[in-house]
């Protein structure tokens, strides 16, 4: 921020990277890379053990990727604003986004007793594994837990620091950062009600609306697009419309995230198809299940995914895919989705930006939610 002294001395890795390319998620990999390296070098001068069993961990996760699709949103975001010309802290930005993403992994996997991400073994997985076999005392379940908790705190105290570097060097550093702390109390908020909801085993669609809200769609679209607006300097008008374009599209893709939940193949999406099933995570497609039950006099439906029918083996757990389809409520939700995916590009046309912008922010979305928006000019 200008007329500011500088907290740190410039990192190394504050270097411009030229985005010849629209695809902004494969540009901000290179920028990760390199944040990530002198991270990890960091890691070894504070203690070798440390960065080669934490850190590198960590490290490894993050490259493993994914659609780095918040990267893509906070450079449409920027873009929506006017943004051209040098991306340095639009890439980084998103860079930061893609850690604090990798913060929520692997306390979600934690909380969730989940044993596969991206491919591989969840991080507290991985440590217990290290426990067990090299005959160390104590839990090797609680190791794994406490190192995984670190292992987050690690990822989240990167991000802030990346954030926090970009910041200082635009002159728009200060919304900026005001949109990053947003975001961080929305997705902790977003997990305890989540934690909460399965703790008092709730079926209900607005407190599952409003988990996802909060966990995901405001950090995965709605802030994204208004972090990349913020550095573009966003008057207040756009930033609201992208706000709403967000809400939108997020609550979309976690809604897609919740059908994959259930009926996704997990080698495609990297995860088990039935941790949700399992645990009676609450999510959207659970809740209208059991309201569209009730309303039916589907006692067996009901009954098959009431918050009191205890452990779920795979069978229990195939019975409850299929109340989730003879219910409707997987044909509603992705109905749902559709609708979601066109008022995401009703509300994005009202930035005013270009063409070529809104079919970028069509395409995003698209890729989020597996749905082509019908909209105005800026469908896909």
């Amino acid at each position: 921020m200008p007329g500011l002294p500088p907290l740190v001395a410039p990192p190394a890795e504050l270097v411009h990277v030229p985005l010849t390319t629209p695809d902004a998620a494969e540009a901000v990999g290179t920028v990760l890379k390199r944040v990530l390296d002198e991270r990890l070098r960091r890691s070894r001068t504070v203690d070798p053990v440390f960065a080669r069993e934490l850190a590198a961990r960590l490290v490894a996760l993050v490259e493993r990727g994914g659609k780095r699709l918040r990267a893509a949103f906070t450079h449409c975001g920027w873009r929506a604003a006017g943004g051209s010309g040098d991306t340095t802290a639009v890439l980084h930005t998103g860079a930061a986004l893609e850690l604090l993403q990798a913060c929520a992994l692997v306390h979600d996997d934690v909380m969730d007793g989940s044993v596969q991400r991206r491919g591989a073994p969840a991080v507290h997985v991985q440590l217990a594994r290290e426990h067990w076999a090299a005959g160390m005392h104590g839990s090797a379940e609680s190791f794994g837990t406490s190192g995984a908790v670190l292992a987050g705190d690690l990822a989240l105290a990167w991000a802030d620091d990346l954030l926090t570097e970009t910041a200082l060097g635009t002159p728009h550093g200060a919304r900026l950062h005001a949109e990053w702390r947003a975001m961080r109390t929305e997705m902790v908020a977003g997990q305890y009600l989540d934690l909460r909801a399965q703790a008092r085993r709730s079926s209900g669609v607005d407190e599952a609306l409003a988990v996802a809200t909060l966990k995901s769609a405001q950090y995965t679209v709605a802030r994204p697009l208004a972090l990349g607006a913020s550095l573009a300097g966003a008057e207040e008008h756009a930033l609201e419309a992208l706000r709403a374009a967000g809400r939108c599209a997020g609550l979309a893709f976690q809604l897609r995230d919740d059908l994959l939940g259930a009926f996704g193949d997990p080698a495609l999406t990297g995860k088990p198809a039935d941790d949700d099933l399992r645990s009676r995570k609450l999510t959207y497609l659970l809740a209208v299940a059991l309201r569209l039950a009730d309303a039916a006099d589907d006692h067996q439906a009901t009954a098959t995914l009431a918050p009191d029918a205890g452990f779920r083996s795979s069978h229990a757990v195939e019975r409850m895919r299929a109340a989730l389809t003879r219910t409707g409520a997987r044909d509603l939700v992705e109905t749902k989705i559709k609708e979601l995916t066109d008022m995401s590009i009703g509300h994005f046309e009202a930035t005013g930006a270009d063409h070529a912008v809104r079919h970028e922010f069509a395409s995003l979305v698209q890729r989020a939610t597996g749905v082509a928006a019908h909209r105005g000019e800026g469908a896909a």
